[in-house]
């Protein structure tokens, strides 16, 4: 019978036999979080980590089998950049809010972030603890347990995709941003999109443009209190809604 395949967490960083390791996956993990500080995520390779380490792309199959590992322990380092000391307030809007203002502002330092696959199991070590201290934050809500591991799953969606957003404003050396906002509000403001032009009443292009930093905590904020509010769709009325 095969053997069940093992997690990069589940195994030791020393074999049984063999030499000492010469270097630690915290290591590894350092060296390849400033290749990607540096040069994006694309330019990670176990040849070039092993370049930055200064020994040879084979040694690092000791540590590692494969690249996705290394993203592994690239992730996982870069969620302990996360504070999880502070105490819960018992509110878990603002304790929630909280943790996705820190993570947002980690993806901001490390865009590279943004280009690892997402896997919903992705969690190491540290991953575990966030998801933990999330938990944790959301025990007073009334929702089922499945319905707090959504709401922490949106939650990271949401800190994505701003982050995305905001990331893209500022490499804009062209203006693109402030082209399209100023089409978005000169087009409401036309006539032919009444609903549109209600929603962006009083918005300049230069505002449109710098959403999404001046909304994430707004948006977030609302977004959260509906989740924890304990007010969930029947799955009737789901099924029956045309």
């Amino acid at each position: 019978m095969a053997a069940e395949p093992a997690t990069v967490w589940e195994r030791p960083e020393r074999g049984a036999r063999g030499p000492a390791p010469e270097r630690s996956r915290a290591q590894i993990a350092a060296a390849a979080i400033e290749l990607a500080d540096a040069e994006g995520l694309a330019a990670v390779s176990m040849r070039q980590v092993a370049a930055r380490l200064a020994t040879g792309p084979a040694s690092l199959y000791r540590y590692l089998a494969d690249r996705d590992e290394l993203l592994d322990l690239m992730l996982d380092a870069m969620v302990a950049e996360v504070d999880l000391t502070a105490p819960l307030t018992g509110e878990p809007v603002e304790d929630l809010l909280a943790l996705a203002v820190q993570a947002k502002e980690v993806h901001l330092r490390h865009p590279w972030l943004l280009d690892i696959p997402p896997e919903p199991l992705r969690l190491g070590p540290n991953g575990l603890d966030y998801l933990e201290h999330a938990l944790r934050a959301l025990a007073p809500a009334p929702l089922t347990e499945q319905s707090k591991l959504e709401a922490i799953g949106l939650l990271n969606a949401l800190v994505t995709q701003f982050a995305r957003a905001e990331l893209q404003v500022r490499r804009s050396p062209t203006g693109r941003q402030q082209a399209q906002a100023a089409y978005l509000v000169n087009a409401a403001a036309a006539g032919r999109h009444p609903r549109i032009a209600q929603a962006l009443a009083g918005q300049t292009a230069s505002g449109a443009a710098s959403q999404p930093r001046s909304q994430f905590t707004p948006v977030v904020r609302r977004v959260l209190a509906g989740l924890t509010s304990g007010s969930e769709w029947p799955e009737r009325a789901r099924k029956d809604k045309p």
